[in-house]
């Protein structure tokens, strides 16, 4: 399989990524605006309460963390305007030097699936990302719009693999070898030109029973960035994190956003708190 090239210009994510975390640490701040969040903060559930707390977040987040993660429902649920709003993050974040990890979740076939690669993946669009979640489970190859166009544009995309919800087992975990373990070598297949770190990612999270090994996914040979959901308000921790993706650690995001964003509104708590966890992630992965 060949995978396209980066356009002229354009370093690919893997490489970026791999920059980001070692200039700014681990640590992606999730933008996840439930309506009791945006009461918490004394804003309302509109359109421009989601502008006021977005924005909040993204200059709290300048120049203390790699990236951020916005999570497409909660914008989408204020329809167009909640879109709208969602796309100046995008744009903001560029704007900050903030990596952007687009929480979509998307998988189909053909040109539906060709259809979400154009929105989230091509130059230009109004809600191109710096990457964005996929769910393979209409099969991998469903995935191949996206993957390509994600390599084409130097942008990355993030399949699940082992999710940190609980349910996710009955699926992931299912056959011999597992769903996830068969998912982790097709990542590698896309990965196998990247010299460190690939521009396909996947969602492993730091809540397993037990280490990815252990488990039978060889995330080393996949050069796959790891992005591990489930540290805070799930139970996991940054020690979690560094024993189980030990030998990955500078090619692992770790996303938080309740542990983050209940320092808000206050800019200056809001601050704090993601320079704390930089500072937790990045010391115990140094380890």
């Amino acid at each position: 399989m060949t995978t396209p090239e980066p356009r002229p210009g354009r370093q690919p994510f893997g490489e970026r990524l791999v920059d980001q975390i070692q200039q700014w640490g681990p640590l992606c701040v999730g933008l996840d605006p439930h309506p009791h969040l945006l009461a918490d903060w004394g804003l309302p559930d509109t359109p421009e309460g989601l502008r006021t707390f977005s924005l909040g977040v993204l200059d709290a987040a300048h120049d203390r963390c790699a990236a951020v993660k916005p999570q497409s429902a909660f914008y989408e649920r204020h329809g167009s305007a909640g879109v709208a709003v969602l796309e100046e993050v995008l744009a903001g974040s560029r704007e900050r030097g903030l990596l952007s990890v687009l929480d979509a979740k998307r998988g189909d076939i053909g040109s539906t699936m060709g259809g979400y690669a154009q929105a989230y993946l091509q130059d230009g669009a109004p809600l191109a990302a710096d990457s964005v979640t996929l769910s393979p489970y209409l099969g991998y190859g469903s995935l191949r719009p996206a993957l390509d166009l994600a390599a084409e544009t130097g942008r990355g995309v993030w399949v699940l693999g082992l999710t940190s919800n609980p349910e996710g087992a009955e699926v992931q975990f299912a056959g011999e070898p597992t769903v996830a373990a068969r998912i982790v070598e097709q990542v590698a297949r896309d990965n196998a030109a990247a010299t460190n770190c690939g521009h396909v990612g996947l969602v492993v999270g730091a809540t397993l029973p037990r280490t990815p090994t252990e488990l039978g996914l060889d995330l080393a040979a996949s050069r796959a960035p790891v992005l591990s959901p489930g540290v805070g308000a799930q139970g996991a921790d940054e020690h979690d994190v560094a024993r189980t993706f030990a030998g990955l650690t500078e090619r692992v995001l770790v996303p938080i956003s309740r542990g983050v964003l209940g320092a808000g509104p206050d800019a200056a708590a809001l601050e704090s708190a993601i320079q704390r966890w930089t500072d937790r992630l990045r010391t115990a992965l140094a380890a």
